[in-house]
């Protein structure tokens, strides 16, 4: 990894478990593929190598940790990608876009031509993605919350326009005056 790339939190490593160095792996990422046999990632350790991953029981284990004691060692340690790398290693189907892509757009409602707002931040709650949205401050003087959530369902955004960096939203003001 270069220095000036930013480095993306994918999984952090959890509890060890049994006794030949195998650990949880706590994942933060929507694409489980990456992490296949053979793969480096940086770590708040230093890199760290996949020896094997078990995506049912949640486990990775890493070259040169093959003991309990090892394990722990990297217990709560993060596992970073690139945008580079992580774009290389998962690909996208159409209408798909990972969370660093998403962050700093303007949302849109309807056919209103001011936004409501920009995505601050991407939050994962009973499985469904919701957008943070900082509420504009022209919203914000007319009463508006400061920040309210929108679902990232198909009834609520009608498209993302990543080349006009907007977020195209149906009901998202009633969302907004609910908050």
């Amino acid at each position: 990894m270069k220095k000036d790339e930013e480095r993306l939190p994918i999984a952090r490593i959890g509890k060890s478990v049994g006794l030949r160095g195998e650990m949880r792996l706590n994942l933060l990422t929507d694409f489980p593929e990456q992490f296949k046999k053979g793969a480096t990632f940086d770590s708040d350790r230093g890199p760290l190598t996949i020896v094997s991953y078990n995506s049912e029981r949640g486990t990775v284990r890493f070259e040169e940790v093959d003991n309990v004691d090892d394990a722990k060692q990297l217990t709560n340690a993060f596992l970073y990608t690139t945008k580079a790398a992580g774009e290389a290693a998962c690909r996208l189907k159409k209408g798909e876009y990972f969370w660093y892509q998403i962050i700093g757009l303007s949302v849109y409602d309807e056919e209103e031509r001011t936004p409501l707002g920009r995505v601050r931040d991407i939050e994962r709650m009973a499985g469904t993605d919701y957008l943070m949205v900082q509420t504009s401050l022209e919203e914000v003087k007319k009463g508006a919350p400061e920040s309210f959530l929108v679902p990232y369902v198909d009834r609520y955004v009608d498209r993302v326009d990543l080349a006009e960096g907007k977020i195209h939203t149906r009901g998202a003001r009633d969302l907004m005056n609910a908050s």
